[in-house]
């Protein structure tokens, strides 16, 4: 199933979708791309949230707000995009914010760095909870960290998100074909937060199928080999 696995659809919950009538469009774009399963990744910022129960029924209030209404893709399943942060892999509740029946969880390095222990705290939300972890977008970091950080991600035992736009920037395309090149489980994602400049941008990967026509495949796979 042709997977967009990080999205911002889910209204009213975070930097994303502002009404369910614009969650509705963008799935409706997303639909017309090929989509057919769209995870929904809103930001959890653990030092802003309460708890993670309290962030799901958030989520869950903002998934009602569109499940009533007809959609046009066949599924979506709710995630998070967790940041990392100090004693983030120690948070209560942390493994709940997988992806639904799956045992992958997105995780999103800060942009203002890279901590000394982010590699640690990755290492552990895997092996305590038994998750697989995701890192968003890698592809923008090689602008933010140094070559020997990002070797360090990198070298996990991890899956990475690429956006899809990040071929339509040189220096990002020719780090994604590299990963390509060199195996890595790749999986992708519009990030998509609107219908205006961020909106869903699975045209450009689909250009793209017949060139890499088995890592998009092997991308929509990896669902499945981690549902629970």
């Amino acid at each position: 199933m042709f997977t967009d696995y990080h999205s911002h659809i889910l209204p009213e919950i975070d930097d994303g979708s502002k009404s369910a009538e614009e969650s509705l469009k963008m799935l409706e774009l997303l639909a017309g791309q090929g989509i057919e399963r769209v995870i929904a990744t809103p930001h959890f910022y653990a030092h802003r949230e309460e708890s993670a129960e309290s962030f799901i029924e958030k989520r869950k209030k903002s998934y009602e707000k569109i499940c009533g209404e007809n959609i046009p893709v066949k599924e979506i399943c709710l995630g998070a995009e967790v940041l990392i942060e100090n004693g983030i892999s120690e948070y209560n509740g942390i493994e709940k914010l997988a992806v639904e029946g799956t045992n992958l969880i997105l995780l999103e390095p800060p942009y203002f760095g890279c901590p000394k222990n982010l590699a640690g705290e990755i290492y552990s939300i895997a092996y305590d909870y038994g998750l697989k972890p995701v890192i968003a977008h890698i592809h923008r970091y090689i602008r933010l960290y140094e070559k020997s950080e990002i070797e360090e991600i990198l070298s996990l035992d991890a899956v990475f998100q690429i956006n899809n736009n990040a071929f339509k920037n040189f220096r990002e395309r020719n780090f994604v074909i590299a990963l390509i090149k060199d195996g890595y489980p790749l999986i992708f994602g519009s990030d998509c937060h609107n219908m205006t400049s961020r909106k869903p941008d699975f045209d450009i990967i689909l250009k793209r199928k017949k060139k890499f026509r088995d890592i998009v495949e092997k991308s929509n796979k990896i669902f499945e080999e981690y549902k629970k």
